[in-house]
């Protein structure tokens, strides 16, 4: 049985409404009738170009945002009917890198206050224990101790992105949605962080639904790969087999875009 099963997925978004004759403007579907399952421990490569719908999928599966209609199941469970304490244990298993690491980390806090806040919500571990863990959770990502009465500010970009990474481990979830988790970052930067998420799935037996706008750090990461325009999924399969054979009009024109593929297809 697949991890997370989505069927006929849509999020409709309401267009601004007019000062003077208090209409709506019209509506867009960012997600449109999407269906797909992910399965348990592999990475999904969800792609498209900016306004897609990638990002608004992802938030979606992980009720961050309302659905319009259809159907969300994680382990079997309906995330749609669940009331707000099913969702809550949920939410233990299922967890989220943000695409920015500048604002996905509150400035107010240290680094070892941003990646115990999820142990002190949903585990019973007292400050000792939690420590313990923050530690652990540092050394995961390759980073020290010393990290951990330091500020966000005080570190780079690539830094900042591996804290990210380990609050989002702290929980140990099965399910991560990594949102853009490079695309803030230089190349260099960016192709550690994915051999780190690369690292960390097998470590820790995750599942990924890994978003990005490329395709080649998609192929290279995934396990599949969905395609994914105008919020509609156009194509799904395997990643060589995708990039190799592209099906859909759309995923041919990804590929062509992207010198480093279109020369091998």
């Amino acid at each position: 049985m697949a991890l997370v099963e989505v069927r006929n997925l849509t999020r409709i978004f309401d267009l601004s409404e007019s000062a003077f004759t208090g209409r709506r403007s019209g509506e867009v579907r960012a997600v449109d009738d999407v269906s797909l399952d992910i399965e348990q421990g592999e990475t999904l490569g969800l792609v498209g170009e900016s306004g897609s719908g990638k990002s608004t999928l992802g938030r979606l599966i992980l009720r961050l945002i309302e659905p319009t209609s259809g159907m969300i199941r994680f382990g079997g469970k309906d995330l749609i009917a669940a009331d707000s304490s099913a969702l809550r244990a949920c939410r233990r298993d299922m967890q989220v890198i943000f695409q920015d690491p500048f604002g996905s980390l509150d400035p107010r806090f240290r680094v070892e206050e941003v990646i115990a806040e999820p142990l002190i919500i949903h585990e019973k571990l007292n400050r000792e224990a939690r420590r313990v863990r923050v530690q652990e959770l540092l050394r995961a990502v390759g980073l020290d101790e010393s990290a951990m009465q330091r500020y966000p500010h005080e570190f780079s970009g690539g830094q900042r992105q591996r804290i990210g990474i380990a609050r989002a481990l702290a929980l140990r979830p099965k399910f991560i949605v990594a949102d853009e988790p490079v695309s803030a970052l230089d190349v260099s930067v960016g192709a550690q962080i994915v051999n780190l998420l690369r690292q960390l799935q097998r470590q820790f037996g995750l599942t990924y639904l890994f978003i990005s706008h490329s395709m080649p750090v998609v192929r290279y990461l995934s396990t599949r790969i969905a395609v994914m325009y105008r919020g509609k999924i156009v194509e799904v399969g395997p990643a060589e087999q995708l990039t190799a054979r592209p099906q859909h009009a759309y995923t041919s024109s990804l590929l062509a875009s992207t010198p480093e593929i279109a020369g091998k297809i």
